[in-house]
């Protein structure tokens, strides 16, 4: 614990709220929608602090007590600063407004090199762009040759609702670790590299404190984006948008170490679910979907603003080189 300083632990304190508070919900929301009417918050709080802690402890035990999972290697540790902890409470600030903001830019680009950060934004536009396409051609496929079957309107046997039940669970479980060891290197960032264990103890009840207050929160403002989507109540629906953010995040986490924004992977696969929708359903859909898709798109590039303005403030005025 003594290897804290006084803004490192600042910095983490406001980043582990805000990355549970803002970013969480994008693999967590549609699991909380669909599931919050048959369980009480406390029993969806458990199952997802489980996955929470194995992944926390998982990864530092297999990487010398790194719980960044390789995602800092192009990022070295520094003494973090004022201006570092300004990040994760400007983020604080948003994520309160309900903005979307991508964490990974709004935090990391405080540390990385102007490089990185390029490297960042590149990978996060491949993102959103492959998302959004992916899910278009699922969704669309979907609706045009399973469209009787997956009829949310139409009634679900007993054993139909519990095989979906089990698909979304573990579907939620594989995404909810996959997300954890991409962004968990936002908070692990204020932290050494090699984390001892009290220090491990102290991190995983803020972790677990802060996922109390998002389940208890029912997932703040930034839930307002799942739950004004379609269907995003039903577990039918909520399973393969899991499922595919799943498929998609996993894909890029492998593809290399380079941060990148899960935010806009979440954004781009909702928008293209959507769009195709609309596209299936006629053109009067398609008209009220875009104004939905654009505004989502308009947050993303606030937080993007704001990060990159964050950026060349702390690169070229408070701390040149």
């Amino acid at each position: 614990m003594e290897l804290l300083t006084m803004w490192s632990l600042i910095g983490f304190l406001l980043a582990a709220y805000a990355v549970i508070a803002n970013d969480s919900v994008q693999t967590l929301g549609t699991w909380m929608a669909s599931n919050n009417e048959r369980f009480n918050y406390k029993v969806l709080w458990a199952a997802a602090s489980a996955v929470l802690l194995y992944t926390l402890w998982y990864g530092w035990y297999m990487n010398g007590g790194d719980i960044s999972y390789g995602r800092l290697n192009k990022i070295p540790f520094q003494e973090v600063q004022w201006y570092h902890a300004a990040a994760p409470a400007i983020l604080v600030l948003l994520t309160r407004m309900g903005v979307p903001v991508s964490t990974s830019f709004l935090v990391l680009s405080v540390f990385a090199s102007t490089f990185v950060l390029e490297k960042m934004l590149m990978k996060s536009i491949m993102g959103y762009g492959v998302a959004a396409a992916f899910a278009y051609a699922v969704w669309f496929a979907i609706h045009k040759y399973f469209g009787k079957w997956y009829d949310e309107t139409q009634p679900v046997s007993e054993n139909n609702k519990k095989f979906w039940r089990v698909a979304q669970w573990v579907a939620t479980g594989g995404l909810w670790f996959t997300w954890l060891s991409h962004d968990i290197a936002n908070i692990a960032v204020f932290l050494p590299r090699a984390i001892p264990i009290d220090l491990m103890v102290f991190i995983s009840i803020v972790f677990i404190a802060g996922l109390f207050f998002m389940f208890r929160e029912k997932g703040g403002k930034i839930q307002k984006i799942v739950l004004e989507k379609h269907n995003t109540r039903y577990v039918r629906s909520a399973t393969l948008i899991d499922l595919f953010y799943w498929l998609c995040l996993y894909f890029f986490k492998e593809l290399n170490d380079i941060p990148m924004s899960t935010t806009w992977v979440f954004v781009g696969l909702l928008a293209g679910r959507e769009l195709a929708m609309a596209t299936y359903f006629g053109k009067k859909k398609t008209k009220s979907v875009f104004p939905l898709v654009a505004k989502d798109f308009g947050k993303m590039m606030v937080g993007l603003g704001a990060s990159v303005a964050l950026v060349l403030l702390i690169h070229y005025v408070i701390n040149p080189q």
